[in-house]
């Protein structure tokens, strides 16, 4: 349903102190981030390092929510990407953790940047030990189970059987995720971990993206899990959650890059994000 960048994204994947020839080792004041938080993968990472408490250690550098150069991304990150890779063959693309020191991009890739911040600078434990597994197999019920067939669901091009197919898998997703939080606070017990960050943007994004292609009936469908709403509108209540909200830019984006149809289920919030942000009324 989105329109595609013509070029590929190359990813940059260092990682900082897993390899000590690279360089790369965990180091106040050394690393920068460059994001949008209208991107979903940003939007975690933007989470995830509020959580671990790092505005003083690690610098970020909020972007636009749409590209300043067209297909080929930001001309802020365009030196960078050029000083890391000579003549980068594709867009100058968030999110982006560079360094401070060299001028260059460590990584551009979302999961392993999420990983060093949660496991290499200190703070809360988000990926606690024994616990990585767990974390992996949230994120793929997120992709397989709500992202990809919320998207299927929607797309006008689809037959019938396939986006009911879709809206299937995607309700028992949703469901599996409401049986989960009937006893926990969270999805993996009593502490929030990466896996909250994922599964909470990946809620986000299906009330602010696809459902504006989601007929009303299926749209009602995926509020009636109020368990799991309710507890994405406790987490928007969180200062680290809710504070890097932009919905606005969510919306532009999403409106800007978009080839599907509006759907009568654009009508449907199901969440007042806005009201639990601003209001930052959270219980743990």
């Amino acid at each position: 349903m989105s329109a595609s960048s013509p070029f590929a994204a190359a990813s940059l994947r260092g990682r900082i102190g897993h390899d000590a020839r690279s360089g790369y080792y965990p180091v106040p004041h050394r690393y920068r981030l460059h994001l949008t938080l209208a991107c979903p993968h940003c939007l975690q990472i933007a989470v995830t390092h509020s959580l671990l408490g790092l505005d003083d250690t690690l610098p970020v550098t909020l972007l636009p929510a749409l590209p300043d150069d067209g297909d080929d991304g930001y001309l802020a990150l365009r030196p960078l990407y050029e000083a890391t890779s000579h003549q980068h063959p594709g867009p100058a693309a968030a999110p982006v953790l560079s360094d401070d020191w060299s001028g260059r991009i460590v990584s551009t890739d979302p999961a392993e940047i999420l990983t060093d911040l949660a496991g290499r600078f200190p703070g809360p434990d988000l990926r606690p030990r024994g616990a990585e597994a767990a974390v992996a197999a949230v994120r793929q019920l997120c992709e397989r189970t709500i992202n990809t067939p919320a998207q299927l669901a929607g797309r006008s091009d689809a037959t019938p059987v396939e986006r009911a197919g879709a809206l299937g898998v995607l309700l028992d997703g949703l469901a599996a995720i409401e049986r989960r939080l009937d006893h926990l606070p969270y999805l993996l017990g009593e502490d929030l971990t990466l896996a909250d960050v994922e599964l909470w943007v990946t809620l986000v994004r299906l009330d602010t993206v696809h459902r504006w292609h989601l007929d009303a009936a299926a749209v009602q469908d995926i509020a009636g899990h109020s368990r799991v709403w309710s507890y994405a509108g406790r987490l928007a209540g969180h200062p680290a959650f809710g504070r890097h909200l932009d919905l606005d830019g969510i919306a532009r984006r999403h409106h800007t890059r978009c080839l599907g149809k509006e759907a009568a289920g654009a009508a449907i919030q199901i969440v007042d994000w806005a009201e639990h942000a601003q209001g930052r009324v959270y219980s743990g």
